[in-house]
């Protein structure tokens, strides 16, 4: 019995008022079931719940479509608000409109493949410590905190693969199996859009990438994103730098130059969005593996202009290339190995870093809600946390703080801090931070007078650019 449909509007006709579904899809633009999300606003029903990563892009058939229609009731997303856009589920959600629960992205997929493997809950290592945990049970394993996080089951779910046959055998290509899996395996009712559609049989049993039985319908991609035009945050040029003193300091590439120089060979280093992702163009030529949470093993540097594949991006939505030996799998493998300690470092961008080594990353003041995305679990899981930051944001004020005052992301992980200005390093059971190196033309006290947080300077304070020459 073939389980292909007419159209997206007969296979999404019995979502009804109040309904759950997991929509699936990355980032701002990288491949949402634009398809299926169209036909259910079409459709019209309200009072939603939608499980997501992040609802898209606003202004395009992402699932920020249901939120401008008034669709969603209740939200639960690894992003609410990005910097620079208030979008209107935002504004729905200041209006009480719109629910919302914030979740971390290894805690979201995690949740949803405990539902669909019939577990009531998991404990997991991540956010203990953070608002994420209040109210939530926590157990105590061979002597360290795990946060008990219910299972997820929806009505329905939304994906996007790349092929599929008669039976619901999918498969999907490059990085884009990322959220697809788990939430397939969540649901009661799966619905498919898929790019080509084969006979039974045309897609080799080794080649399968989710089997057909925990998939419900299949429809052709009638819609598409329009990735080439998308409007990109813009981001500052990697050549700019920030002037203290009246001088600049590192450039954002430099930076990102410097951490690469602290990556050991066979290092296997996840990239977080933002700065971070300068890094990567320092590792070519180098045995280091980089990691990237939407499912992807040994990328390289940026795709330059035109020429990508819409399908090989990092965490960050940036177009990558490959590397020799690269892999791709789902989000629940890519958690595996981040909190299964099989990463030896993830770079994060951040707010703030507290003296002891906490990390602020993920919201400020007068966000509503922010981007969890998958730093809460990177960071409980890495063998190392670098921080990657500018010393002071645009009105001078410090970063680096004695006690972050920003919601956490994580307690006590930094041990590393990497800004324009400085490196600073926390050695095993120390308390504080020691100065280890800093930007040439600066002098340490006057790295220190932009620092809030107490450090040890050390004896031989050595210059950063002269670790790379």
């Amino acid at each position: 019995m073939s389980k292909v449909m007419a159209s997206a509007d007969e296979a999404v006709a019995d979502v009804e008022d109040g309904a759950s579904l997991g929509i699936a899809g990355f980032g701002v633009s990288h491949r949402y079931p634009s398809t299926l999300i169209t036909a259910l606003r079409d459709k019209g029903p309200t009072g939603l719940t939608v499980y997501c990563n992040g609802l898209g892009q606003p202004g395009f058939p992402t699932a920020h479509l249901l939120a401008d229609s008034h669709q969603i009731g209740r939200l639960v997303t690894c992003f609410s608000a990005r910097p620079g856009v208030v979008s209107e589920a935002e504004k729905q959600i200041l209006a009480g409109q719109m629910t919302l629960e914030m979740v971390p992205q290894g805690t979201l997929v995690e949740r949803m493949r405990a539902g669909g493997a019939g577990l009531a809950a998991v404990y997991t290592p991540t956010g203990y410590g953070t608002q994420i945990a209040e109210g939530k049970d926590i157990r105590y394993f061979d002597g360290r905190p795990y946060v008990l996080e219910r299972a997820i089951t929806t009505d329905f779910a939304l994906i996007r693969a790349q092929r599929a046959d008669h039976m619901g055998n999918l498969v999907f290509r490059g990085g884009s199996r990322n959220f697809n899996v788990s939430f397939a395996k969540a649901a009661r009712v799966t619905i498919v859009e898929a790019e080509e559609i084969v006979p039974t049989g045309a897609i080799a049993p080794e080649d399968v990438d989710l089997p057909g039985v925990f998939v419900t319908r299949v429809v052709p991609v009638t819609v598409r994103m329009d990735v080439q035009n998308l409007p990109m945050r813009v981001n500052r040029p990697a050549s700019s730098s920030r002037e203290y003193f009246g001088k600049p300091a590192l450039t954002r590439e430099q930076i990102g130059r410097r951490v690469a120089g602290l990556l050991p060979d066979g290092a296997v280093v996840n990239l977080g969005a933002g700065l971070p992702t300068q890094v990567a163009n320092f590792t070519s030529g180098r045995p280091i593996t980089l990691h990237s949470e939407n499912g992807m093993l040994n990328y390289g540097e940026f795709a330059r202009g035109d020429d990508f594949d819409p399908d090989l991006h990092d965490a960050g939505g940036y177009f990558v290339s490959l590397r020799e030996g690269a892999s791709f799998f789902d989000s629940v493998t890519s958690f595996e190995i981040a909190r299964g300690g099989r990463l030896y470092a993830v770079v994060l961008g951040t707010y703030q870093v507290g003296g002891n080594g906490d990390l602020a990353n993920w919201s400020v003041p007068g966000m509503v809600g922010g981007g969890i995305g998958g730093a809460m679990d990177l960071a409980v899981g890495a063998r190392h946390v670098i921080a990657m930051l500018e010393h002071a944001d645009s009105r001078g004020t410090p970063k680096l703080v004695q006690d972050c005052t920003f919601p956490l992301t994580a307690r006590g992980v930094v041990d590393t801090i990497v800004t324009d200005l400085a490196l600073l390093r926390r050695p095993p059971g120390s308390g504080s931070f020691v100065l280890e190196e800093i930007a040439a033309g600066f002098s340490a006290d006057e790295v220190l007078s932009l620092t809030g947080m107490a450090v040890t300077v050390a004896d031989q304070v050595r210059v950063m650019q002269e670790s790379w020459i």
